[in-house]
């Protein structure tokens, strides 16, 4: 790996000065291990006064694998002390980028306040994640960009799977989805051709423990499918009477008769219902959104937090 300091100092002008490189030379963690696969690295950086305070650093990882940068603390600075930075990312090898990577001390700036000499830095992170519309999409992106839905149908498989382009108007923008960048349809050049795979930048993937979690919460959703008798034994309607019984699945779960987990238990697909940990065969995890209030999702900001979303 290779460490490239920005240093600034928050009153001076112009932009902020790269230091030296600094390497992480060793593959075995010189300081105690944090936890399962969670290392800690010491790193020695030729200091210059001159230079300021550190406000960012760029980063190079050289191995063919990518690995996820918990953050960086920066000690026994003269006259400042620490300066810690909480990075949370996926660092992958240095050709997959047109730009270094790079990250910024762990305090926030409005624009307008923003220390002059981190501008342009702030302005090129920036960019790189707007992208430039152009390209296909690929794991190692860090991109946030959006298109029309034009990849519901698959024309040349069949003409009856054709579907028309959604969003995209002056009047109508939405819906709208995260751009891919894939090829065309041979039969119309305006819907891309489908895929099994989505793009999503990859610090906004599910991490192994979200993963587990979502398709344990998954196979529970689809249980009343997968066997008849679980409709049976919940007494559901075929639909929702009210807001109340929504909520139930996330404050009481759904409780199934003795004889009914009898019969089920013993099937392989039924292991990750009957959990040892006590939780309910069918309570959801609630939304954070109504976790802190029932009726948040109804107001105007939490509406416009998910258009923004996405």
């Amino acid at each position: 790996y290779e460490f490239l300091f920005v240093r600034t100092d928050i009153s001076g002008l112009g932009n902020g000065k790269v230091g030296k490189l600094t390497y992480l030379n060793k593959h075995i963690p010189t300081l105690p291990t944090l936890g399962d696969r969670h290392d800690a690295f010491s790193v020695n950086i030729e200091w210059d006064e001159s230079f300021g305070i550190p406000g960012a650093f760029y980063i190079k990882n050289f191995m063919q694998a990518e690995f996820f940068l918990v953050s960086l603390t920066l000690e026994d600075i003269p006259n400042h002390g620490t300066i810690h930075f909480v990075c949370n990312s996926w660092v992958y090898n240095a050709k997959n980028y047109k730009k270094d990577r790079i990250f910024f001390a762990n305090k926030t700036y409005v624009p307008s306040e923003t220390p002059t000499p981190l501008v342009k830095y702030r302005k090129e992170e920036l960019e790189n994640l707007r992208g430039d519309g152009t390209g296909q999409r690929k794991e190692s992106d860090r991109i946030y960009d959006y298109d029309v839905y034009n990849d519901l149908g698959n024309p040349d498989s069949s003409a009856d799977l054709a579907r028309p382009v959604l969003g995209g108007s002056s009047a109508y923008p939405y819906p709208r989805r995260g751009r891919t960048g894939r090829k065309a349809t041979k039969r119309d050049p305006k819907s891309e051709a489908p895929t099994s795979d989505t793009y999503i930048p990859r610090d906004e993937n599910f991490g192994h423990l979200k993963s587990s979690d979502f398709l344990t919460y998954g196979i529970k959703s689809l249980a009343q499918n997968v066997l008849p008798q679980f409709q049976s034994a919940f007494g559901l309607n075929a639909e929702f009477d009210k807001f109340d019984d929504v909520r139930g699945l996330f404050e009481g779960g759904l409780h199934l008769p003795t004889d009914v987990i009898s019969q089920l238990s013993p099937l392989p697909v039924m292991k990750e219902f009957f959990r040892t940990d006590g939780e309910q065969v069918l309570k959801f995890p609630p939304p954070h959104v109504i976790r802190v209030s029932k009726s948040a999702w109804m107001t105007d900001d939490e509406f416009g937090r998910e258009m923004l979303a996405g």
